[in-house]
C-alpha cells in the first residue's frame, strides 16, 4: 500500500504548539471568540500547520487498519479510507475553511465519534492534548543544565 495520510508515521510535535493548537480548539468548542482570536494570533502563519497535524493525530488513531486476530476485515479497510478522506478534505478544503474550519471539524469529530453520548468534548479535549503533550515529552526531553 502507498503512504498516505493515513499510513505515513507522524513525528512528535513540540509541546508548544500541542498547547497552542488545543487551546485554540477548546476556545472554539466553548464558542469563546476572544479568546480563539487571541490564541491563533500568536500562532502566527504556523497555525494552520499545526492544527491539521492535530486533526491528523486524532484521525489517524480511529481510522488505523485494526486486525481482527491476523485477519483484515473490510470494516478495517472501510475506516482507513474514510479516515484518509477526512484528511484530504480537511488538507485541500483547510485554506478554503482556515483555522476555524478545521477547528470545528475536530470538535465535531470528537463529539460524534469519541465520546458516548455526544458526552464531555472538552474532557476528552484535554485527555487528547494530554497524550500529545506525553508523545513530545518523550520525544523531546527538556535538558536541565545547571550553572
Amino acid at each position: 500500500m502507498p503512504k498516505n495520510t493515513v499510513t505515513a508515521s507522524l513525528a512528535p510535535m513540540a509541546s508548544e504548539d500541542i498547547a497552542d493548537a488545543f487551546a485554540y480548539i477548546r476556545a472554539m468548542q466553548a464558542d469563546d471568540i476572544d479568546t480563539a482570536g487571541t490564541v491563533i494570533d500568536g500562532m502566527g502563519p504556523e497555525a494552520l500547520r499545526v492544527l491539521l497535524d492535530v486533526a491528523a493525530r486524532i484521525v489517524i488513531p480511529i481510522a488505523a487498519v485494526d486486525d481482527h486476530g491476523g485477519e483484515l476485515c473490510a470494516g478495517s479497510f472501510l475506516a482507513a479510507a474514510l479516515g484518509r478522506l477526512l484528511l484530504e478534505l480537511l488538507n485541500d478544503g483547510a485554506y478554503l475553511s482556515g483555522a476555524p474550519g478545521v477547528a470545528e471539524t475536530i470538535v465535531r469529530l470528537t463529539e460524534n465519534i469519541l465520546t458516548e453520548d455526544h458526552g464531555d468534548v472538552a474532557d476528552v479535549l484535554r485527555r487528547l492534548e494530554a497524550a500529545g503533550m506525553k508523545q513530545a515529552t518523550e520525544a523531546h526531553p527538556v535538558r536541565r543544565t545547571t550553572t
